[in-house]
């Protein structure tokens, strides 16, 4: 399938997947390890589907973690070849300059922590897209501003932080998907609202 057009023509090139809660299980206490991290079901074929309908693919997530010392970068990245390797097995095709992580602690003041757009905007750099080629995927409150503050399309799954998200309002005009496998048949099916 092709790519699917949108508001006044724009294509959408760029699909930025927030990870925990969109493609791996939550966790508020972190996810910390490769056997804490585990996929929502669909999600790694998700993510394959993306790729065979044309789309590029990025992870764009805040990983405070590693501020708080819950973990190191390198096992931060012993985590994300465990997902690389799954997408790969799955018939995907994913590196780790694909993700784009924010590792600083609230308090940090950083650009790259969402609801701040810094990820965003290196991974539209990266890919060479413009904003509008962009959506952007999550299931917080932060992800949904981090969109709005780059100018890039959002949408929520209910997955993860998604039902409190919900609850919380704010929500409107921003579509809604049961998780990641069901925005994905969306768009493949030209019905992403």
């Amino acid at each position: 399938m092709g790519l699917i057009k949108r508001r006044a023509g724009a294509m959408l090139k760029l699909i930025i997947l927030d990870r925990d809660g969109v493609i791996n299980e939550d966790s508020d206490s972190y996810v910390k390890s490769c056997d804490e991290w585990r996929a929502i079901d669909g999600s790694i074929e998700a993510i394959v589907k993306l790729q065979q309908c044309g789309y590029k693919v990025a992870i764009a997530t805040n990983q405070s973690g590693i501020a708080r010392k819950y973990l190191t970068l390198a096992e931060l990245n012993l985590i994300h070849n465990k997902m690389i390797a799954a997408i790969k097995n799955a018939g995907g095709e994913f590196n780790v300059q694909n993700i784009f992580i924010c590792p600083h602690g609230p308090g940090d003041n950083c650009a790259c922590r969402k609801p701040k757009p810094g990820l965003l905007i290196q991974a539209a750099n990266y890919f060479n897209v413009d904003p509008s080629e962009i959506l952007f995927v999550g299931d917080a409150e932060r992800d949904i501003l981090a969109a709005k503050a780059f100018g890039v399309k959002a949408a929520l799954v209910t997955t993860g932080k998604g039902q409190k998200t919900l609850k919380q309002g704010g929500m409107d005009n921003i579509p809604v998907y049961k998780n990641l496998y069901a925005l994905v048949n969306a768009l493949a099916e030209g019905l992403w609202n």
